[in-house]
């Protein structure tokens, strides 16, 4: 019970840190992100984002002046403890809606490290590519179907993310934080013990 009250009470000041970071995105400055489709055989790595409940592919926010490729080996290393090796990069996604921003997504493959949670992302786990959890967040859908599809040129995709795709979102956050992060379905294959913040 005492642990359930907890994660009602870390709604608020969660929901209070997205919004703000959403109404910070209105700089001149497009907000750049980058996401690492990790493989290993039959298997997908995902994160579990600390502040919005869900899964997630690893990565995150470019620094001033920083190359993609940089800013995705970075960012990986952070949150999952892994040094990984880009393979390619199958697109780019303008998303347009609450949070407007381009997304480039590169096909990785691991090459060592330890598999270690951050403040970040205080969960990794490793998921069948058959048996994904229905608590993944939803535009992380369309980059692991390009990644699969293994096509010859990069993909270049426009995406709203409009008040269903929030609704979605809202929804994962509640079911994982009610669940103690368990919702989605699906057991993981492999997984880090749970960081908790």
């Amino acid at each position: 019970m005492h642990s359930l009250l907890i994660r009602i009470l870390r709604i608020f000041p969660d929901y209070f840190e997205i919004a703000r970071e959403c109404l910070s995105t209105g700089s001149s400055r497009q907000l750049e992100v980058v996401h690492a489709v990790i493989f290993r055989k039959d298997k997908i790595l995902f994160a579990l984002r600390a502040h919005l409940r869900g899964w997630e592919l690893p990565g995150g926010g470019l620094l001033p002046g920083e190359s993609e490729e940089t800013a995705l080996i970075r960012e990986v290393k952070e949150e999952t403890g892994l040094e990984v090796t880009i393979e390619r990069k199958v697109g780019s996604y303008r998303r347009t809606g609450l949070v407007p921003h381009k997304a480039s997504v590169f096909r990785c493959r691991v090459d060592s490290g330890l598999m270690t949670p951050s403040e970040e992302t205080p969960h990794l786990a490793w998921f069948r590519l058959q048996e994904l959890p229905s608590t993944l967040f939803p535009w992380f859908r369309s980059e692991l179907v390009d990644a699969l599809a293994n096509y010859e040129e990069e993909v270049n995709r426009i995406e709203s993310q409009g008040l269903k795709v929030v609704m979605a979102a809202i929804w994962i956050d509640l079911a994982m934080r009610f669940s103690g992060d368990r919702a989605g379905g699906v057991v993981p294959v492999e997984e880090s013990i749970l960081h908790e913040p």
